[in-house]
């Protein structure tokens, strides 16, 4: 198991004022909630704007560096030669203010920007990092096709999990092909990091439509604090 805790704080949409400016007194407030709770686990990247120059401030500077794992991502599309995977990875273990990274991806792999990764040498680079100890767990996110994923795994079997995007709407979609990727890496027995798991918020909520459906049948038949509806009720939806 490369990590105990079952959920990750996303840093992908933080809390922002009227100007654009993350909020870091917010940002802190929903960090000691989540350590609270007893998880560790936090995902940046570099091509999050502020994210990781919010996590250092909330989180870095605020509690010891055993208490919790951080992630981070090496952008394929901020690459435009060699040089640039050194200085893209030095650039984000500094505005975190970190020496090390628990978990690092090459981020977000599909089939147009394989190449770029490959062509600089961004996994020989990873797992040099890895040697020495500025990275502990090497892995990368994925929004691609089956195949081309069993191509990545195949080529890089130095992979230690792969990021994918899983929720039960994305499921069997033609496009993102959830169910198909999954079977993929549990073939390879390759550990998986859940993104998107309520889809950006859009599986938080209801159309209004289906909460007026709901709020009905609740006004009939009040369902007790923190049940579910039953199957026969969501028939009706």
């Amino acid at each position: 198991m490369l990590s105990n805790s079952k959920l990750g704080f996303g840093l992908m949409r933080l809390p922002k004022d009227e100007e654009g400016i993350i909020q870091i007194d917010q940002v802190s407030k929903m960090v000691d909630a989540f350590l609270e709770k007893g998880f560790t686990y936090f995902d940046t990247a570099y091509a999050y704007a502020g994210s990781e120059n919010a996590i250092r401030e909330a989180l870095v500077k605020r509690y010891p560096r055993d208490c919790f794992t951080l992630a981070d991502k090496l952008p394929g599309w901020k690459i435009q030669k060699k040089e640039d995977v050194e200085r893209i990875f030095n650039e984000s273990l500094e505005a975190c203010g970190v020496d090390y990274f628990d978990f690092y991806l090459i981020h977000s792999i599909e089939e147009g920007n394989y190449p770029i990764y490959t062509n600089n040498e961004a996994f020989e680079f990873a797992k040099k990092m890895r040697e020495e100890g500025k990275i502990k767990h090497l892995g990368f996110s994925f929004h691609d096709s089956p195949e081309m994923l069993e191509k990545v795994i195949s080529e890089h079997p130095e992979m230690e999990f792969v990021q994918l995007q899983l929720n039960y709407l994305d499921w069997e979609n033609a496009v993102i092909q959830s169910r198909k990727n999954y079977e993929v890496a549990r073939s390879h027995n390759l550990p998986i990091v859940v993104m998107e798991p309520v889809k950006g918020g859009r599986l938080a909520s209801f159309t209004e439509e289906i909460e007026d459906v709901l709020s009905r049948m609740h006004q009939k038949n009040p369902l007790p604090l923190g049940h579910s509806v039953s199957l026969e009720a969501k028939k009706e939806l």
